[in-house]
């Protein structure tokens, strides 16, 4: 961190700064991702001429030389004896009044492994905050002081570490230089101040600067903040013996520098983003400065001689003039080119239009052929038709005469029964009377006996008669029923029929207020409506202007469909949408204002979206129908919402044919999402079940207003003369009505009045039958009246068979004329039955023609439409060649001969504009020639130094992000690579052991879980080490420990106090020996696999207990004398 306050806080511009701060982060990146990961043991293989110094120097320091075949620790390790060290590693160090030591060493240090043994206070933990500090750490890293004047001993002015470091082997940093070896002497003032000596081997001072100190440690790879390089007491009991996860994640992060280089990505970025806001900075100061270069070259340029300057302003004047001509002779060449193109394409509109008239002309023609065929079919049926009256009067005449032969049919049968009956009876009565012994009969007898035969015959009559006129009765009263029901379905038709021609009659004037005005079709008030919604949205009232109504803002793509998409839409053609509730009422209260009368239009209130819907998973995709929302043009995402979610027009199909529209609906495989289907006559679909429309034109979306309010027309006066018949019929049907509820009360009153003869005439006869006859003896009356019935019942046989041979020949004739009306209304009905195919014909042909001649409106509108547009051209071309030809004679004026100038008259203007100017104020003012010249030269020079720094900026900018993504890839992969050796190596470990155990790391979390099974035991019965015995837990931290060691690079490697990887001095003490014995035992292991490396190992412990071997040097310091100041300390014989 102070070397980038100390680079922050330079004088150099921006572009210097972040490059220098960013190169030299990417080189430390760089450096750690290629010494993160451990090469092999014996990439530092020395040379033989080197091999025999170090040996020699080897012989020289130490007193008892181990042969390598019998060294405990080299036996097991192949080629272990040919690896030394060769750069970075401390070959020795001497402290100088520093922490409470007045000097301390040299210590020399072996190339392997090293133990610092000596009691409290003999100086170990000094050495090794001197080797921090010496090598660029700060003071709160040792955890001995919080500032460097605390490391100066009592009453002395200033403290010296010197620290000599081996610069040998290919890793050697600038060895023509340095030499083997390389010697870093600090001076640390009672102030706090420290400064740096780097001197060769020879004693030579190379340089005094920390940078280049940096620059050594860099090459070296040394990092004594690293916990695994340096590892002090406190940093241990911080990181190793915590309880949390995170410590241990950090703790790791920190060994394999990853921490430090995620805080370098941080860093770069950040400083990425203010070198980019001070790059905004200094290209406002660009502009800045680009205006200052311009003033001061034009002062530079204003030390001409005014008599070129205006010189140049006449010729500048003269290209000026051409340059205007020149300028408007090439804005004529696009006019001219665009009128001639235009012209072109006008034979391609006429073309357009001539073929849509050839083609309304057929589609007439097709049109009036089968409009011809059905008045044909027509004629032929109202031919028919009086014949088919004249047979149906017929049949009723015949059945009128039919039912009359009834009548004297049913009075023979009557007068027979009762003839009969009377012959019987008079033949008993004489029966009667030849047995009487009576003598007499008197002549007042006898005229009782005629007058009652005389009532008798009187009163067979008005039986007869009765019998006759309830006959006539019931034909009467059926007749008026049943013309009064037909004239009751007539009537009902024909309200029907006008209420169908004032519905027409309204839609006609609709369209044709629609001429001007095509709001008009959805109602009178729907202009008055729009405008007071968009007076409202005017003043703020609307929060957003609601939609609507909805069937004005869709057009077809079809025009064909246009009945079938109105019978969808129903109701929502003329329904608004709004956003929210607050809209909605202040919708509601224009409403009442304006549309008083009639109905309201709907509102739909849903939040508007600027999109539309989705509707690919739940819409219908036919491959030859379309749907209703793909039949449709909508320009706005809020109308096509509203009738996605009120009618679901994405899942309704629109299938012109009616037949094929059943088979696709109806069929076995109705096609996905589809809920329904429509013709374009306006049948409804359903899977099960259809249903016929009412409606059989479109009134709204309907293309040509004309071909409707014709159309509309001819059906109004098709339908009026239908009325007029309907009405004459009703009349005809009241004057029978009338005419037969007259002989229905004429037949009544008969009826009623020989009823009342008739009860008289009973009445007579009961009295006379119940008056006391004399007996007669004289039967020849009454033989002959017994002669007389049965002449009578002779004659009222023939009678009666004459009367039913009628009878039988009227039925006859009767059932012949209503099997001929049958069969003509039959005829009729085939014929019409005929004509409906021909009608749908002439539908389509009819909307053939409606559909040719929306074509060749439209290709008429843009015919006229760009008729209009040439005709512009023209005339600009016209008023512009004027101008170019006055502009060419106000040019020779100022300059007779044409010049060619090929810059613009805008740039010449500028330019004429700023000599003027300089030629004024250079005859106001001339300035210092010199002065002017220096400071043009300075402004040009900054100008270009600024222009090119931020071009190389922004340059080295982009580059950086590519980089730095790529880095941050590579980050990622390099962290999870040492997670996962880091495993490898714990578990490798710990199986030296016979423990099994497992590492989690959680990146995301930035933790990591360490768990340990002593012995052998289920991967299950695995425990945290906070769960361990001392002994175990010392045992798995020194594992850790050495798997960091394992994937991190570094010259040396320093453990303050080792007891500190067993816990505090008491556990460490009651550990058990095993554990103590197999983690020395590992560390010196891997000290003699890892030659190259260096180990400095610092403890109070005595290492009696240790093998021999040459790779092993043994220092021990002097014990304290607490009452005096120390003296230097002697080192002890190397082991």
């Amino acid at each position: 961190m102070p070397r980038r306050r100390a680079i922050n806080g330079s004088g150099a511009g921006p572009l210097h700064v972040f490059i220098c701060v960013v190169s030299t982060r990417l080189k430390k990146m760089s450096k750690r991702k290629s010494s993160s990961v451990p090469e092999n043991v014996n990439k530092r293989v020395r040379p033989a001429h080197e091999e025999e110094e170090e040996e020699e120097e080897e012989e020289e320091t130490n007193e008892n030389v181990v042969d390598d075949h019998d060294d405990p620790l080299l036996k097991h390790v192949p080629g272990a004896a040919e690896v030394v060290s060769d750069a970075g590693i401390v070959e020795s160090i001497t402290l100088k009044n520093f922490m409470c030591h007045s000097l301390l060493g040299p210590f020399t240090f072996g190339s392997n492994v090293n133990f610092v043994v000596g009691n409290n206070g003999s100086g170990k933990s000094a050495v090794l905050t001197a080797l921090i500090v010496a090598l660029g750490g700060n003071a709160q890293a040792t955890n001995r002081g919080s500032s460097l004047k605390g490391f100066v001993k009592e009453g002395e002015s200033s403290a010296d570490v010197s620290i000599t470091l081996r610069n040998k082997g290919r890793d050697a940093y600038k060895p023509e230089v340095y030499g083997p070896a390389i010697t870093v002497d600090l001076k640390i003032t009672r102030e706090g101040m420290r400064t740096y000596k780097l001197r060769s081997k020879s004693g030579q001072l190379v340089s005094s600067k920390k940078e280049e100190l940096m620059s050594i440690l860099d090459n070296f790879n040394i990092q004594v903040n690293n916990p695994v390089s340096v590892l002090t007491q406190e940093m241990s009991k911080y990181f190793l013996h915590s309880k949390g996860e995170g410590d241990k994640y950090r703790f790791f992060m920190k060994a394999t520098q990853l921490e430090q280089m995620r805080e370098d990505f941080v860093y770069i970025k950040t400083t990425k983003h203010v070198t980019e806001d001070k790059v905004e900075q200094q290209n406002e100061c660009l502009k800045d400065l680009k205006q200052k270069y311009r003033e001061k070259e034009d002062r530079y340029k204003s030390l001409s001689s005014l008599d070129e300057m205006h010189t140049k302003l006449e010729e500048l004047q003269k290209q000026m003039a051409w340059a205007l001509v020149i300028e408007m002779e090439k804005e004529l060449e696009p006019m001219k080119e665009k009128l001639r193109t235009d012209r072109h394409s006008t034979e391609k509109y006429d073309e357009k239009v001539e073929e849509w008239k050839h083609k309304i002309e057929e589609a007439e023609k097709k049109y009036k052929q089968i409009q011809e065929q059905l008045e044909g079919i027509t004629q032929q049926v109202q031919e028919l038709q009086p014949k088919c009256a004249d047979l149906k009067s017929e049949a009723q005449k015949r059945n009128t005469l039919l039912k009359s032969s009834e009548v004297p049919v049913n009075t023979c049968k009557t007068n027979l029964r009762d003839l009969e009956k009377d012959k019987v009876q008079l033949s008993s009565r004489i029966s009667d009377l030849k047995l009487s012994i009576s003598q007499t009969s008197g002549a007042e007898s006898q005229a009782r006996m005629e007058h009652m035969e005389k009532i008798q015959s009187e009163l067979e009559n008005h039986r007869h008669q009765i019998s006759t006129l309830g006959q006539q009765i019931d034909q009467y009263q059926n007749a008026c029923s049943r013309a009064k029901e037909e004239q009751s379905k007539m009537r009902r038709e024909h309200d029907v029929l006008q209420r169908s021609i004032e519905g027409n009659r309204r839609n006609s004037q609709t369209l044709e207020s629609s001429r001007s005005n095509r709001l008009q079709r959805f109602g009178e008030q729907m202009p008055a409506l729009l405008n007071a919604i968009q007076d409202a949205h005017n003043r703020g009232q609307f929060k957003h202007k609601p939609r609507g109504p909805l069937g004005y803002l869709i057009s077809l793509k079809d025009p064909e469909l246009a009945l079938a998409v109105e019978v969808c839409l129903k109701g929502q053609m003329l329904a608004f949408t709004c956003d929210n509730y607050a809209d909605e009422k202040v919708l509601q209260d224009i409403m009442a204002k304006v549309c008083q009368r009639g109905r309201r239009p709907a509102i739909v209130t849903s939040q508007f979206l600027p999109h539309v819907h989705d509707t690919r998973s739940r819409a219908v995709n036919h491959s030859e129908y379309p749907s209703v929302l793909q039949a449709l043009e909508i320009e706005d995402p809020v109308v096509a919402n509203c009738l996605i979610d009120q009618s679901g027009i994405e899942s309704i199909l629109l299938i012109k044919n009616r037949t094929e529209a059943r088979r696709v609906m109806q069929g076995k495989n109705p096609p996905r999402n589809c809920n329904t289907a429509f013709s374009k006559e306006g049948d409804q679909i359903y899977n099960n079940r259809s249903y016929t429309a009412e409606q059989t034109r479109a009134n709204r979306l309907s293309g040509d207003v004309e071909d409707e309010i014709r159309h509309l027309q001819r059906e109004m006066e098709n339908q009026r003369a239908l009325a007029t018949r309907i009405q004459q019929q009703m009349r005809n049907l009241d004057d029978d009505i009338k005419q037969n509820e007259g002989l229905l009360k004429r037949a009544q009153a008969d009826q009623k009045m020989t009823k009342v003869k008739a009860t008289k005439l009973e009445l007579e006869l009961t009295d006379l039958q119940n008056m006391e006859e004399p007996q007669s003896e004289d039967l020849n009356p009454l033989e002959e009246e017994l002669q007389e019935i049965v002449a009578k019942i002779s004659s009222k046989r023939e009678e009666y068979d004459q009367a039913r041979t009628q009878m039988t020949d009227l039925r006859a004739s009767y059932e012949k004329a209503e099997q001929e009306y049958k069969q003509h209304k039959d005829k009729i009905n085939n014929i019409a039955e005929d004509a409906d195919p021909i009608k749908d014909e002439l539908n389509k042909a009819d909307h053939e023609v409606m559909k040719c001649k929306h074509h060749k409106k439209h290709y008429d509108e843009k015919r006229s439409t760009h008729l209009r547009t040439i005709q512009t051209l023209e005339a600009n071309l016209q008023s512009k060649e004027q101008e170019v030809q006055a502009s060419v004679a106000k040019a020779s004026e100022i300059c007779p001969e044409r010049l060619e100038v090929r810059r613009t008259a805008r740039s010449l203007d500028s330019e004429i504009n700023r000599l003027k100017v300089k030629i004024s104020t250079q005859q106001e003012q001339q300035g210092d020639r010199e002065e002017v010249v220096r400071q043009y030269h300075e402004a040009l020079e900054n100008y270009k130094n600024l222009t090119q720094q931020m071009k190389n900026l922004n340059s080295f900018i982009k580059s950086l992000d590519s980089v730095m993504n790529h880095r941050l890839q590579v980050y990622n992969e390099l962290r999870r690579f040492l997670s996962a050796r880091c495993k490898y190596y714990f578990d490798s470990m710990l199986g030296q052991r016979g423990y099994t155990g497992s590492m989690s790391f959680d990146h995301k979390n930035e933790t990591l879980s360490i768990s340990v099974q002593p012995g052998q035991g289920n991967k299950a019965d695995l425990r945290d080490m906070r769960s361990l015995s001392g002994g175990e837990r010392s045992f798995s931290t020194v594992c850790f420990v050495l798997s960091l060691w394992a994937i991190t690079e570094a010259p040396f490697r320093c453990l303050d106090e080792f007891r500190c990887l067993h816990g505090n001095e008491t556990l460490f003490l009651l550990a058990d020996m095993v554990n103590r014995r197999i983690s020395m035992d590992m560390m010196l292991k891997v000290a003699s696999g890892q030659r190259y490396r260096q180990f400095i190992f610092l403890t109070p412990q005595s290492m009696g207990t240790l093998p021999v071997s040459k790779i092993i040097r043994i220092l021990r310091m002097k014990d304290p004398d607490r009452g005096q100041n120390n003296e230097p300390a002697d080192q002890a014989a190397d082991q």
